[in-house]
């Protein structure tokens, strides 16, 4: 039985390697004596590790170069028909389609708006999958797998809570997108987590710790410590719209009372300010209007009490602002910092950095290509598999 258990262990040992050397070439292309270097292997061994990489044209390999003394190198990189990876969304008022190469490049980007809050999951479902077999792209490589963002708590494969969209509600989307799309791997995830790990994959743009904040309708988030997402013990965490500041508050569609949703959420917002949508709401702040700048302030100032207690709790130096509130940032961080140094117990020793999203309108959909694209790096078996069942 020792041989087969060395045979194991070795094979083990393979694969980790292999997902060293593509995470690598995430980061930059480099050639095969420079990959060595990085990732602490031999040229040779390096060598056979890439060997299958390039015969299912998951890697190529360019023309020799010459840089400095020395022989002249080839740099690998990405095949431009690799398999990719696919991201989509569901959001209260719109659907978002993205492909992207395994690094992380993106490939194309299609977004519809429409008003979902009424529609049922099937409709819903029907309506995306159009929208993502209406890419060519898509349509014309192959696919390593996709990543569904929801506007919800997503426990396994099922859509729990969703009180934005309440037809997600119990619903097992990855169920049907496998079977539309013949895909093995299909993973759903609430749209705050996957557009903080827009941040984190393939670059690191905020940090290895920070507090992604979502802005819609709803107001969600995305935990990031050492590098790394936190999603709590069933999925519930970052759930930012649903704490209280106020006892006795607004009634929530969550069946609460005084959620922050309800003073800092776009719906909030514009009706305080009396206007219909983002873009009113854009203008008027260009024009300097009192009562935009009045409401935007207000609804900083609420956002700014929530983020306190997370902040307190979990002891983050960086809020990412990202969804409409990246839009509207310049007028609504003031009262937010002002409340976050009113209110943090770190405010003296060090200050909390408040920023707009590095990836804006696009980052959820964005992350849910990045959720597969860094699973094809780090399960690279699946990802000769599929290279080779597709080509």
């Amino acid at each position: 039985m020792r041989p087969a258990t060395n045979s194991g262990h070795l094979q083990q040992v393979r694969l980790g390697n292999l997902s060293t050397v593509l995470l690598s070439l995430v980061d930059r292309p480099g050639s095969r004596a420079d990959l060595a270097q990085r990732v602490g292997l031999t040229k040779a061994t390096v060598a056979s590790l890439i060997e299958p990489l390039l015969d299912q044209r998951i890697l190529i390999e360019d023309a020799a170069t010459i840089s400095g003394r020395g022989r002249p190198s080839k740099p690998l990189r990405f095949h431009p028909e690799a398999p990719i990876a696919l991201g989509a969304e569901i959001n209260v008022g719109y659907l978002a389609v993205t492909t992207t190469g395994i690094d992380g490049a993106i490939l194309s980007t299609r977004h519809l708006d429409v008003d979902n809050r009424r529609r049922s999951a099937e409709d819903l479902v029907g309506h995306l999958i159009d929208l993502i077999e209406q890419d060519e792209t898509y349509r014309g490589r192959r696919v390593f797998g996709a990543g569904l963002a929801v506007p919800g708590i997503v426990v396994g494969d099922t859509v729990v809570r969703a009180p934005n969209v309440p037809g997600l509600t119990g619903a097992r989307l990855a169920d049907r997108l496998r079977t539309a799309l013949g895909l093995d791997i299909v993973e759903v995830d609430n749209e705050a987590n996957l557009a903080a790990l827009a941040h984190l994959w393939p670059r690191k743009l905020a940090g290895d710790d920070f507090l992604y904040v979502s802005g819609d309708v709803g107001i969600g988030g995305g935990l990031v410590t050492g590098g790394t997402l936190y999603r709590g013990v069933s999925g519930f965490a970052g759930e930012l719209g649903h704490i209280s500041i106020e006892r006795a508050g607004r009634r929530c569609r969550c069946g609460g009372q005084g959620c922050v949703e309800q003073y800092a959420g776009l719906d909030a917002i514009l009706g305080d300010a009396g206007l219909d949508n983002l873009r009113a709401l854009s203008n008027a702040l260009a024009d300097a209007d009192i009562d935009a700048r009045g409401a935007v302030a207000r609804a900083g100032a609420a956002l700014g009490v929530a983020l306190a207690s997370v902040i307190n709790i979990c002891d983050l130096t960086t809020v990412v602002l990202g969804g409409c509130y990246a839009e509207i940032f310049e007028p609504l961080a003031p009262a937010l910092g002002a409340e976050l140094e009113r209110r943090t117990l770190a405010a003296n020793s060090r200050p909390t950095t408040v920023l707009a999203a590095p990836v804006r309108s696009d980052a959820a959909v964005r992350g849910g290509a990045a959720l597969v694209a860094r699973r094809a790096c780090t399960e690279p078996e699946r990802l000769l598999q599929a290279a080779h069942t597709t080509s």
